[in-house]
């Protein structure tokens, strides 16, 4: 027998036995990843974002995060990622600059701390290789802390610096020309 039917029911009958497309996977990939910032609360602005992470394994599996660090974070009893955390740290991972804004005690310390410290790979005795600025001693004192704990068992060595005096006293008398 014959078919009869109009070309607005061929079209949708075409459509059926197609494969989906690269791009209506795209499109889907990139609805599943707005889903999840909006239900994160996370607003982001720019241009070829990096996905945010859903777990902290995935800095292992995605951007090879030191072994060590992913343990140390464990440890410390992080075990879902905040949601600056999500996006802030594959941003940085990513080599991308970053403005972040979030409540205190959202985790924003964290979240710069492994991208630097996977940036830096292992320690080599070339002096220092970052430098945190830090407006308050109570937040380079917070900042210093969560470092030591995240790097422990690497090999990096985190200072606290806040008087010029106390520090070449500590790094020698030459330490400012080395530095």
């Amino acid at each position: 027998g014959i078919k009869w039917m109009s070309s607005l029911e061929a079209k949708l009958e075409e459509t059926k036995d197609k494969k989906p497309t690269a791009e209506k996977l795209e499109r889907l990939r990139r609805e599943k990843i707005n889903r999840f910032r909006n239900q994160h609360r996370i607003n982001i602005q720019g241009t070829d974002l990096p996905d945010p992470i859903a777990t902290f394994d995935q800095l292992q599996e995605e951007y090879k995060v030191h072994p060590k660090i992913m343990e140390n974070i464990q440890a410390a009893g992080f075990h879902v990622p905040t949601p600056i955390q999500m996006q802030a740290i594959p941003v940085m991972l990513h080599g991308r600059e970053l403005l972040a804004s979030a409540p205190t005690g959202s985790g924003k310390t964290l979240a710069f701390c492994i991208p630097l410290l996977t940036h830096l790979k292992q320690p080599r005795n070339k002096g220092f290789r970052a430098v945190i600025i830090s407006p308050t001693r109570e937040l380079a004192s917070q900042t210093h802390r969560e470092l030591v704990k995240l790097a422990e068992g690497t090999g990096f060595r985190i200072h606290m610096i806040h008087k010029a005096a106390e520090a070449a006293k500590k790094f020698g008398p030459k330490s400012s020309k080395k530095f």
